[in-house]
């Protein structure tokens, strides 16, 4: 039997009990996927499921947008960021909006007849490079927290599916296939249509906190805060020093994808910690068995390993976010 799963082991969604189970309802019941492997690969660190639930949840399904819309910016998104995984997913998402032409342009690598939609597009493929994607937004101002947090939301799950899952949505490769991409968006039609009462995920996070200034005081902003705490607290598998040089690598990252032909990443012999955060960050498509078992140690459980990639992962998604959001505060102030 063949596993979407690499280098952990999640638990069956049957087998789900407490929080881990309440979120799995829910997503079944607002996204219309019984157990998802998008969210499943992150159930042995609960802590992060429920808030990387919560950020798209609120975001693309219940914030401020159309659903299509933002379908299209987080199929830009995850363009940008090389996940063959989301970016065919969203294209079923699109056939379940109803825009089956729109996903099929995108499904062949056309751009979009509609210009509104061609600009999200464009935004969510610029807002890989920190401070490309900033004011003014191709949407209206109201709309940023959904928009934004959407972004934001595939920026995190963009790296934790290039990590930890294999590429095929669907088994043997099936989704490259028309036929296949419309049916399955046609199943999940009622659920993507289906009004979603902003704010119902929250209850399933521990005191998240408003959120930032961008989130306008929806529910946005709180989810958004939960997420951050709970992927930033990975660094704890890290020593200072480890820590110290992922940052400076993030922060003076430009938004490129690694070059293939230099290994410029820690040595995983010397640092496999830094390594697999710095890859989670920038290249997660990159990581290898070999990088993980150079790290893994008898202690290092899948809830580690979830944890230190939830960690690169949300330091460069840290990284967009401030640049995304530092020109609305410039104009505030």
């Amino acid at each position: 039997m063949t596993t979407p799963f690499r280098h952990t082991e999640p638990l069956p969604p049957k087998s789900a009990t407490g929080r881990v189970a309440e979120v799995y309802e829910q997503i079944t019941r607002d996204f219309g996927i019984a157990g998802p492997p998008t969210f499943v690969v992150l159930s042995s660190a609960p802590e992060l499921l429920a808030p990387a639930w919560a950020l798209m949840r609120e975001s693309l399904i219940a914030g401020p947008g159309s659903r299509t819309g933002k379908e299209v910016a987080a199929f830009g998104v995850s363009a940008a960021n090389k996940c063959p995984f989301c970016v065919d997913a969203h294209t079923v998402l699109l056939h379940a909006t109803g825009d089956h032409a729109l996903a099929e342009r995108l499904a062949r690598g056309l751009e979009p007849e509609d210009a509104g939609h061609a600009r999200v597009l464009d935004w969510g493929r610029r807002t890989r490079v920190p401070g490309a994607a900033g004011e003014p937004y191709p949407f209206p101002r109201e709309e940023a927290p959904g928009y934004l947090g959407t972004a934001l939301a595939f920026h995190f799950i963009n790296r934790i599916v290039s990590a930890l899952l294999t590429e095929n949505l669907f088994p043997a490769d099936a989704q490259r296939l028309r036929p296949v991409r419309s049916l399955a968006g046609r199943s999940l039609s009622r659920a993507v249509r289906r009004p979603a009462v902003p704010g119902a995920s929250l209850a399933l996070l521990d005191e998240p906190g408003a959120g930032p200034e961008w989130a306008g005081g929806t529910a946005v902003g709180p989810a958004y805060a939960a997420l951050r705490s709970a992927a930033l607290a990975g660094a704890g598998l890290l020593d200072a020093d480890e820590q110290d040089l992922v940052r400076r690598a993030v922060g003076a990252w430009d938004g490129a994808h690694p070059p293939l032909a230099a290994d410029v990443f820690p040595d995983r012999s010397e640092r496999p910690g830094a390594r697999l955060a710095l890859l989670a960050a920038l290249a997660p498509y990159r990581i290898t068995d070999e990088d993980v078992t150079a790290w893994r140690r008898p202690e290092h459980t899948d809830h580690c390993l979830v944890h230190l990639v939830a960690y690169g992962a949300f330091a460069a998604v840290d990284r967009i976010e401030t640049a995304l959001s530092e020109p609305a505060a410039r104009k505030a102030s």
